[in-house]
């Protein structure tokens, strides 16, 4: 006679269920009452946080929240690899999109929203994670490494969203205009760049450098042409300084507005002496000033080529821009003075020097930079022109993608403080693809000095003119017939 064996019920069928479902899903299922369980689930969930923003809740919470994670996290990731390959193989439409206010505003926008939601995702892994359950040494760990991750995670994305609204707000700063773009001139940009300290002492402010800065508009290749700032009887471009001086400039007709005839005397004479607004009234609208403009079209004039833009550097904030870039590395040939000048005729500068800058290749600060590019007691004006230039170049050689990247913050505060300009931000994708362009150029160099054939006193304003249009489209070389 057989014996019937007991009927399964249904607590028996059901605990089996659920042990199976705690073995092959422990993540979302785990056994609450195993702590060694339950630690290694809290290390997995807060990695996978990490890792994947969202995966965590679609494997152990709402499934919903972590779907927006992921999807979220997986768009960020496309924009990221979208912006390295557009700026690899496509660099004007990335400098397009990266100097448009309103995209820069846009991804502020996102960033600031993937930070918050990567906050919010970390907090509901902490819950999930349950870190009551965990094992006694575990739980502090648990709790400090997900907070760990997150200051990484969301203060890198935080810090981004910072570093994409203060370039907005610098270029909106320096680069104002709204107005459209002017075509090349004869295959070039032409931009005046001018110099000068406006700081405390200053009875008026004069444009103590003064160059033209001529870029191809295709190939990028840079020419510099300095004008010394003591330039005499220059010829003016068509307008209304032309039509007060149609044989060039003679002087002042009030002495007292200045101290010879030279270029930069001309902003004390427009803006001080006359009324520059009725001159240039539509300057200031355009971003620009009577003086600057009276100072363009001498440009023009001298140098026989049209000048459309200027960019204006105030020496007085100079200092901090080559701090705010680490610094500039120049070879110097001489040795000079730092300070401002004799008090009497013939004082050696041994007296009076508050500092030197000794020859050799030297690490410069902004202080000491500033003065290389200012002293003039011991040496001419000229040689300043030429350091200046120098100076400039090095600068440039300064803004590399790893400096602008690590100071990005320093250099955008300097730059809104010292750099004024007329440049329509429209503009700026031409000329940063033209800019990296010129890096890999050498820049050609023209000083209006004796030392190119120019007479300091009486200059040929024919031949500078010839000089700069040989510079900028030099002559093909006729071939010789064979034999």
């Amino acid at each position: 006679m057989s014996v019937a064996s007991p009927p399964r019920t249904a607590a028996h069928g059901s605990s089996g269920a659920r042990n199976r479902v705690l073995e092959e899903r422990p993540l979302r299922f785990p056994d609450a009452g195993s702590p060694a369980m339950m630690t290694k689930r809290g290390w997995w969930l807060v990695g996978l946080n990490f890792l994947l923003p969202g995966s965590a809740q679609v494997v152990a919470g709402n499934r919903r929240l972590g779907r927006v994670g992921i999807t979220a996290t997986l768009v960020s990731w496309l924009l990221a690899v979208g912006a390295v390959l557009t700026s690899t193989f496509a660099q004007t439409v990335f400098l397009t999109l990266a100097t448009n206010w309103f995209v820069l505003l846009l991804i502020q926008g996102i960033l600031i929203a993937y930070a918050a939601l990567w906050i919010v995702l970390t907090i509901d892994t902490l819950r999930l994670v349950r870190l009551v359950r965990t094992g006694r040494g575990a739980r502090f760990g648990i709790a400090a490494f997900a907070v760990a991750l997150l200051v990484v995670a969301s203060g890198t994305v935080g810090y981004a969203a910072q570093v994409t609204g203060t370039a907005r707000d610098t270029l909106g700063a320096i680069f104002g205009v709204s107005g459209p773009s002017v075509p090349p001139s004869d295959g070039y940009y032409n931009i005046l760049l001018l110099g000068a300290d406006s700081g405390e002492g200053r009875d008026s402010m004069r444009f103590d450098s003064i160059s033209v800065v001529s870029v191809n508009a295709d190939t990028g290749a840079t020419t510099i042409t300095g004008i010394p700032r003591d330039m005499p009887h220059f010829p003016f471009a068509p307008g209304p300084m032309q039509d007060r001086y149609p044989d060039g400039h003679q002087g002042f007709a009030d002495p007292s507005c200045g101290w010879g005839s030279g270029i930069n005397q001309l902003r004390t004479e427009v803006e001080v002496c006359q009324d520059g607004n009725a001159l240039y009234p539509d300057a200031v609208a355009n971003g620009s000033a009577p003086g600057i403009e009276a100072t363009k079209d001498a440009a023009e004039g001298i140098l026989g080529i049209e000048i459309p833009y200027y960019v204006f550097i105030d020496m007085h904030g100079f200092a901090s821009l080559v701090d705010a870039l680490g610094g500039v590395e120049i070879e110097v040939t001489e040795r000079l003075p730092k300070g401002g000048g004799p008090q009497y005729d013939g004082q050696p500068a041994e007296e009076w020097a508050i500092g030197w800058i000794e020859p050799g290749l030297q690490r410069m600060d902004g202080d000491t930079a500033q003065w290389y590019a200012r002293s003039r007691y011991t040496t001419s004006d000229f040689d300043r022109m030429q350091r200046q230039r120098i100076l400039q170049q090095a600068i440039l050689n300064q803004f590399t993608p790893q400096t602008v990247l690590t100071r990005f913050q320093d250099i955008a505060a300097a730059g809104a403080d010292i750099v004024q300009t007329d440049l329509p931000q429209s503009l700026l994708p031409y000329l940063a693809d033209l800019a990296l362009k010129a890096q890999e150029q050498p820049v050609t160099t023209i000083e209006l000095i004796p030392e190119f054939g120019i007479d300091e006193y009486d200059p040929d304003y024919a031949y500078v003119q010839e000089l700069v249009r040989n510079a900028l489209h030099p002559p093909t070389p006729t071939p010789t017939p064979e034999g």
